[in-house]
């Protein structure tokens, strides 16, 4: 079992950035592929960023290459999402998942989710 707290939300202006944050329990979080999803009201979650279990390979959405890094540290049990040039068609709720199965664009592989966090980007 792993359980997933994201932070670092809030409220920025167009243009700025954030760092979220994922902590996951367990001992066993190097051996997840962890993943960043969005869902923004009335639309369907959307795949953001993706890193494997050693953090040697990256997958980014179409919509975030170049603005956004993801990034981990399994020491602290933690995956990051640096977001910059943050537009206001990122705001969403940010969610944080699990993969025992590895890296994946699609939300089906992901065992674990965290609660979410609201980032908002004003214009």
């Amino acid at each position: 079992q792993v359980e997933l707290v994201e932070s670092g939300g809030g409220l920025v202006q167009a243009g700025g950035s954030l760092r979220l944050s994922c902590v996951a329990s367990g001992r066993t979080f190097s051996s997840y592929a962890m993943g960043w999803f969005r869902q923004a009201p009335g639309k369907e979650r959307e795949f953001v960023a993706a890193i494997s279990w050693s953090g040697n390979s990256k997958y980014y959405g179409d919509s975030v290459k170049g603005r956004f890094t993801i990034s981990r540290d399994n020491a602290k049990n933690t995956v990051y999402l640096q977001m910059s040039s943050l537009k206001p068609e990122d705001t969403a709720v940010y969610y944080c998942a699990a993969s025992y199965s590895g890296s994946s664009y699609s939300e089906r592989a992901y065992d674990y989710w965290g609660q979410g966090t609201q980032v908002t980007v004003s214009s």
